[in-house]
């Protein structure tokens, strides 16, 4: 996201700035022994951690169920020869619960250390207890049964699993609730809304009516929905289904023009949005940028061509002959839907509800359980449904203008996981998260289903196929920390000596995209360096020119110009060297906020954002979203605080005044806002 402040620039220098300066060992004393049944509480600031010692016998699986309390915190566990087993986090802040287990082969003192994230902030809290040790499970639905025990209660959110191998369901289950307020529990006929793996449906509708031959992915969106604009490129039906059509989201641009998301959200509101952009995000077919706005428009397509609401066809032509009885797509957000389990996030003291009123299908809203989408698995392998050819197209990588293939094909994500061939999907709305993973080589498939927002399904599912498939593994999971790694806060490398002149040589500020600076300065006789809204990162010399980033695997290097002055850094971490150029140094404190205050309308949006001067910040107003403070970063240009504002570029006129701005995200790019001029004016 965050256009172009993308997701990967943040995974460069950023996601790791959540984790690298919690790496130094403060506040160690404050754990201590942890006995069987044992409950602890806890105070702990970011930076510290606290160890604890688990006496345990072999062959002993032990529990551990950690709540928290204003503190974002990590668990590790430790082998008694003190080498890291396993890092448990979850998606959830500084409220809701964390889990741990460790599954001890051998008799022993082992360890688990909470860690609170971050450098810097308040003081808060947790309470551990070290729920329960029993024997570890010997037979692959007990150690799934072991994963899921987090969940296995009846004062919590649940999740249904089913696994697939060999053309019949081996195991399925449901743990925890369906339905806190009735006490329903989860079971695998469960009903759950399924979010973004409704996608792969929508697709194979396309797929079953261009076999029918009344359409081709190749036509012409205009063809079948007038209604969208004429942008000056051909948009195909093929651009919609990879992803590639560069037409905004739909979500980011309701957000933008205030709605909620847990408003009732119709076809009928998609559909006039996306009839008066005046833009694309890019050209169709340049780039990838996710865009659920694409779905809402195929399953439109099915529904034109086919004569049939699209709940319709998607039950005759596929549901019904695949004997998915408990599945629908759902389009009335006041329709009776019997066993559906209802969504929950984190909150202080426990969870909430989240209320989710989508009435739009084809992006998302299939409601099914992990039983039926079973019998979808089976159909790939099986093919009861569709054909072939079919199959073959659904897993048929997209392919940019350039030529670049890219993973996502038709409603799936085509990669490998630990060196084998895997085709997944996941879905997250509300507090609903899902993931669908297919290994067919192996034949084998997981289903996930959660109602907890706090549920990282994408990480659960594949240590359910980590427990099936781990002899047919080639390669190590990459799971070791919701895939960020942190480097040793000690470089691996011999540090030198580096001139204080060379080192003065280097301090200022280098952009390594619109709204994301890197900011180098001196620290202690050396250098750091901050990235826009991070922490301050040391930096260690390898070499006059050349620095670790100490506590993340990246390294900066600088560069001179023609005329012998530092004019680049090179930012290099996995493998992937970015440049980002020297920029003029930026003081957000001199910036004048009152020049960029006014009242702001969007035609595209039909809406109006009045910007205002509010306790020193520049402050956008709207009447339905809540305040949103915007930070100087650069002239004219500011970083928004919030998912839906992630960039503010102010666009003068020629004598110089604002006229106008620019919102953007990673999703939806440069919606323009014209600056409404008061009638003195």
């Amino acid at each position: 996201m965050k256009s172009r402040i993308s997701t990967y620039y943040i995974a460069i220098f950023c996601v790791a700035a959540a984790f690298a300066f919690a790496q130094a060992v403060v506040g160690q004393a404050a754990g201590g022994k942890l006995t069987s049944g044992e409950k602890v509480s806890r105070n702990i600031k970011p930076g510290d951690k606290h160890r604890f010692e688990i006496d345990l016998d072999s062959d002993r699986f032990a529990f551990f169920r950690l709540r928290q309390d204003g503190a974002d915190v990590t668990l590790t566990s430790y082998s008694p020869d003190n080498k890291k087993i396993e890092t448990f986090d979850s998606p959830n802040g500084t409220e809701g619960m964390e889990f741990a287990n460790i599954a001890a082969k051998k008799k022993g003192k082992y360890f688990l250390e909470i860690q609170a994230l971050g450098n810097s902030g308040p003081l808060g809290k947790y309470h551990l207890e070290f729920e329960s040790a029993g024997p570890i499970a010997k037979t692959a639905s007990g150690k799934v049964d072991q994963l899921f025990k987090p969940w296995a209660n009846n004062d919590s959110p649940g999740v249904a699993v089913a696994i697939v191998q060999n053309g019949r369901i081996v195991y399925k289950n449901g743990y925890g609730m369906a339905n806190l307020e009735y006490d329903v529990p989860v079971k695998p006929d469960t009903v759950f809304h399924i979010a973004s793996v409704s996608k792969q449906f929508t697709t194979f509708s396309v797929l079953l009516l261009e076999k029918d031959g009344k359409l081709s992915l190749d036509d012409d969106i205009r063809k079948y929905v007038p209604e969208v604009p004429n942008f000056g490129h051909k948009i195909t039906l093929r651009h919609l289904a990879h992803h590639t059509s560069g037409l905004r989201d739909q979500w980011n641009l309701l957000a933008l023009a205030g709605w909620r998301l847990d408003d009732v959200i119709t076809l009928e509101h998609i559909l006039s949005l996306v009839r008066r952009q005046k833009a694309l995000n890019f050209e169709p077919g340049a780039e990838y940028a996710y865009s659920n706005t694409g779905y809402t428009l195929l399953a439109e397509v099915v529904a034109r061509v086919s004569g049939k609401s699209f709940p319709e066809f998607t039950r005759e032509r596929i549901f019904k002959p695949l004997g998915m009885t408990k599945t629908l797509f759902y389009d009335d957000h006041e329709k009776i839907v019997k066993n559906r389990a209802y969504s929950y996030r984190p909150a202080k003291g426990g969870v909430k509800k989240v209320v989710l009123s989508y009435a739009n299908v084809g992006a998302t809203s299939l409601f099914t359980t992990v039983e039926d989408l079973s019998k979808w698995a089976m159909n790939f392998e099986d093919t009861k449904v569709g054909d072939e050819a079919i199959i073959e197209k659904m897993k048929t990588r997209g392919v940019l203008n350039s030529g670049r293939k890219i993973s996502y094909a038709l409603g799936q994500v085509v990669g490998k996981y630990r060196g084998l061939n895997q085709i997944s999907h996941g879905g997250g709305d509300a507090g609903y998260r899902t993931y669908f993973s297919r290994f067919p080589d192996q034949k084998f498939s997981v289903v996930v289903f959660s109602n907890d927002g706090a549920f990282n399904s994408r990480l659960i599912a594949s240590k359910v196929a980590d427990i099936y498939l781990k002899d047919e593994f080639i390669e190590k999971s990459p799971f070791e920390r919701l895939e960020v790694k942190i480097a040793p806060t000690a470089p691996p490398n011999k540090t030198v000596k580096v001139d204080p002149a060379i080192l003065d040589s280097y301090v200022g500020q280098y952009q390594l995209a619109p709204n994301f600076i890197i900011t180098v300065a001196k620290k202690d006789g050396g250098l750091s360096a901050r990235a826009t809204g991070q922490g301050q990162f040391t930096l260690k010399p390898l070499a006059a020119d050349r620095f670790v980033v100490e506590g993340v695997e990246a390294t900066v290097s600088f560069h001179k110009g023609p005329d012998g002055k530092v004019n680049l850094l090179k930012l290099d971490q996995g493998g992937r060297v970015q440049d980002a150029k020297r920029i003029k140094a930026f003081d957000p404190t001199k910036v004048n906020l009152e020049a960029f205050t006014g009242d702001f309308y969007s035609d595209e949006l039909e809406t109006t954002y009045a910007l205002v001067v509010q306790d020193g910040k520049l402050t956008a107003k709207h009447i339905r979203n809540r305040d949103i403070t915007m930070i100087p970063v650069r002239k004219d240009r500011f970083r928004g605080q919030a998912w839906f504002v992630g960039n503010v570029e102010f666009v003068r006129d020629q004598g110089g005044s604002i006229s106008g701005l620019k919102f953007s995200t990673g999703r939806v790019r440069n919606v323009a806002f014209k600056k409404l001029r008061k009638k003195d004016e």
